[in-house]
């Protein structure tokens, strides 16, 4: 990996009329100040179609992307939405925060106007995407229009026990008395990868590649589970027999508990780990890099037993270790990949991290954070490794300044010679832009000095996350050439 930088900024947090962030305009204009900002990179959170809590690592597909995205004016300029119908529906009210309740409420309806308009006419073009997409579109479109017909509750939960179970005759009967909206899930899925693969390409266009994280787990409630119970350690009746989670520590005292069922890796080793080379496959189509989140979990991972309310009574399992990162590595020479090994750093996990060869992350928060081992302060690094200042699950900039140690502020001025005339978070930013880090990538809200209510999530509380978005106006010239100027004097960009 080339020395570079790059900006942290989900999809759903761009400006929009439509109460979200989508993939039109605002996102084209946010790549022409990437590149006017000499970024090279645009690092997202997963693009998958949420799912109760809003959360993008609990998507109901691994494959799929999310509907909230697709852009009513780019479908109105295709004469499939008139301006009408558009503003016929409430998007919410607040366009600092994302109203996932209204969005709900609405998006659908809206999509389905466009499928009347667009169905027959670009029939073709939607044959060859379900062709090439024939390993997951048709298990996923089925088990949305079953969801729907299910008052959305999870699949464990349907009524019909032959389709819960994936009886042939029973998803047959059901592919038929669903057909609507089967048809209805399948034209999302196009326009979605439609307009995804033309954003995409104008990025490459502009010198910007795009990074994407690869949550290590999927949903219980998913696509992926119901069409492959085999692959996961389920009972006879598809009930998990233990979750994921993380261990108690001095931030959590009950761990935390993501409820996500646990892979059978015996049964994955079986085929040489063909679901993870379809998943990472699959990925490849939305990103240049591949994030790969908990990657200590390949070494060893929390196993809580299903049922229980905290994560308290889970055990440590080993994981696949290099046996499923060398299949991944050697399959797919051509997609980098970085670790984010973050959390309990034993020298296993370690260990797993050199073998792969993949390059690790450091936080400059954890850094200056005096409960965290030092390896996070920037004369630690190596040059294999990304820097953030902080990530999705951290505070803002501004934000840990107010809320830390105060010795632990106080450890970061002296270290760093910070001062108010440079500005405060300029200075941590200056930090890790001047690093031997290969990549540096910083949330947007911290070149723009946000706050607390710019938060992105906070890690084990449900409820009031993924909410924030940017302003219009907010990304000027102005602040893409202070970020070009650092930039290029630390040898990320040519001048």
């Amino acid at each position: 990996m080339k020395r570079s930088s790059g900006i942290l900024m989900p999809i759903t947090s761009l400006p929009s009329p439509h109460g979200i962030g989508t993939l039109g305009k605002a996102a084209y204009e946010f790549v022409d100040f990437l590149a006017a900002a000499k970024q090279s990179w645009w690092q997202i959170l997963p693009v998958g179609q949420t799912s109760y809590g809003d959360s993008p690592y609990q998507c109901f597909s691994t494959y799929a992307g999310n509907p909230y995205l697709i852009d009513p004016e780019l479908l109105r300029e295709e004469g499939l939405l008139t301006a009408e119908e558009i503003a016929s529906f409430h998007w919410g009210s607040d366009p600092e925060k994302v109203d996932y309740e209204a969005i709900y409420n609405g998006r659908f309806s809206l999509l389905a106007l466009a499928l009347q308009r667009g169905w027959e006419k670009e029939q073709t073009a939607i044959e060859a995407f379900l062709e090439e997409n024939r390993d997951w579109l048709p298990d996923y479109a089925l088990f949305m229009a079953l969801k729907r017909h299910f008052g959305m509750k999870a699949w464990p939960d349907w009524p019909d026990e032959a389709v819960r179970l994936r009886k042939a005759e029973a998803l047959e009967r059901w592919r038929r008395e669903l057909a609507e909206d089967v048809r209805l899930f399948t034209y999302i899925q196009y326009l979605f990868f439609k307009q995804w693969t033309a954003l995409r390409a104008y990025a490459r266009e502009k010198g910007i590649g795009i990074i994407g994280d690869l949550p290590i787990y999927v949903a219980l409630d998913s696509a992926d589970v119901w069409a492959d119970p085999a692959s996961f350690q389920l009972d006879d009746r598809n009930v998990p027999v233990e979750v994921s989670g993380v261990p108690p520590d001095y931030f959590s005292a009950d761990g935390q508990l993501w409820g996500n069922p646990l892979y059978d890796w015996d049964a994955m080793k079986k085929d040489g780990y063909g679901w993870w080379i379809r998943r990472v496959s699959g990925a490849s189509k939305l990103y240049d890099i591949l994030r790969i989140d908990h990657f200590r979990g390949f070494e060893s991972y929390w196993a809580v037993p299903y049922g229980e309310t905290t994560a308290r009574n889970g055990r440590w399992v080993k994981g696949p270790g290099m046996d499923l990162v060398g299949v991944l590595t050697g399959w797919f020479p051509h997609i980098q990949f970085i670790a984010e090994d973050l959390g309990y750093p034993t020298p296993e996990v370690r260990r797993l991290l050199e073998d792969s060869g993949l390059p690790g992350m450091k936080v400059l928060q954890f850094g200056f954070d005096s409960r965290e081992p030092s390896n996070h302060l920037p004369h630690t690094y190596t040059p294999h490794c990304v820097c953030y200042p902080g990530t999705h699950d951290n505070t803002t900039l501004a934000a840990w300044r107010t809320d830390a140690d105060p010795a632990d502020v106080e450890m970061a001025v002296r270290y760093l010679g910070l001062n108010e005339t440079e500005g405060f978070h300029w200075g941590i930013i200056r930090g890790g832009m001047s690093s031997v880090a290969e990549l540096f990538v910083v949330q947007l809200q911290d070149y723009l000095g946000l706050g607390a209510d710019a938060r992105i999530n906070t890690p084990g509380i449900l409820g009031g996350n993924w909410q924030w978005r940017v302003l219009p106006g907010q990304t000027t010239p102005e602040l893409a050439e202070k970020i070009a100027h650092m930039t290029c004097l630390y040898g990320r960009a040519p001048h």
